[in-house]
């Protein structure tokens, strides 16, 4: 079963593919997946991490194959079941799910955000709840759990330590992104590398209300750059990325998109949507070069 799902572009809207680990639903967004096929057998890696079921080569593609119940804590899986193979972040891994029930096309303002109760922001593997019917569906955030198995697959931070010395300025810039961790590490990020002007937003909405506000107030002079995720409640990065670059008054405003999602696929959507650039989430030290480049920063300018 392969992924061939098309959606119009910036319509706020995904499909989630919908799978079960014994009878508990959890779902992934299908510009996540490359393929579904059946499972077959792997060869253990030793010492490796315990939610490392081993690697397969499918198509002389080696490729890491995780078990999804263990990272749940639901025991391990047995033989049998089907592989998820995605592709996020430059990395193709396979996830071993007990069965596939099928595809749904929701709206980001439909995707109910966990709170508190459930767990800790920083340490939650849930990006978002869905209502189906008379079930919840889980989304799972499998960019967290691959960094929490092997953490040189997120943010590389350390990559900033080889930017050299930076001074610091004021450039007004405005980040969406829904994950309060990945949200604190790239304004941190950026701060280290002379950005102290940092407006942050959980959502497309949310930093959409603040640039329609400095719009409407005749004060888009506090918007030189704005940075968003693709994925987030309410309203996603494509959403974002064409409201701004379809108005005449915002569309000079440089829109990088940074996103686990940047593959061959999303990366001409967001083309035709008009972002300046597209950068996958490790490239950290390449987003502070880009912002430099489009906002005409210079690191040793006084």
């Amino acid at each position: 079963m392969e992924s061939k799902i098309l959606l119009e572009n910036g319509t706020n809207e995904l499909e989630v593919l919908e799978f079960k680990i014994d009878d508990h639903c959890y779902g992934i967004n299908v510009a996540k997946i490359k393929e579904i096929i059946v499972y077959e057998p792997v060869t253990p890696v030793p010492n490796a991490h315990p939610s490392i079921e081993g690697i397969f080569m499918p198509r002389d593609t080696m490729i890491t194959a995780i078990d999804l119940r263990n990272c749940l804590q639901r025991g391990a899986s047995k033989a049998g079941g089907l592989f998820i193979i995605t592709n996020f972040n430059k990395l193709d891994i396979a996830f071993h799910v007990d069965a596939v029930v099928g595809i749904h096309r929701v709206s980001w303002a439909d995707i109910i955000k966990p709170n508190a109760t459930i767990s800790k922001a920083e340490e939650s593997i849930s990006t978002g709840i869905i209502k189906l019917d008379s079930r919840l569906i889980i989304i799972l955030d499998f960019e967290k759990i691959v960094s929490d198995i092997n953490p040189n697959t997120g943010l590389n931070v350390a990559q900033l330590t080889d930017i050299g010395p930076r001074t610091r300025n004021e450039i007004p810039i405005v980040l969406a992104e829904d994950s309060q961790l990945l949200n604190k590490l790239i304004v941190d990020s950026l701060k280290k590398a002379g950005y102290d002007n940092v407006r942050h937003f959980e959502n497309g909405k949310l930093a959409y209300d603040y640039i329609k506000s400095c719009k409407d107030k005749g004060q888009l002079d506090k918007v030189k750059c704005i940075i968003t995720d693709i994925e987030m409640p309410i309203m996603d990065g494509h959403r974002l990325t064409k409201l701004v670059k379809d108005d005449d008054e915002t569309k000079q405003i440089p829109l990088i998109i940074f996103s686990s999602l940047v593959n061959e696929e999303m990366r001409r959507k967001g083309e035709s949507l008009g972002a300046d650039r597209q950068l996958s989430k490790p490239e950290i030290g390449n987003l502070v070069s880009v912002i430099d480049e489009l906002v005409h920063a210079d690191g040793d300018a006084k």
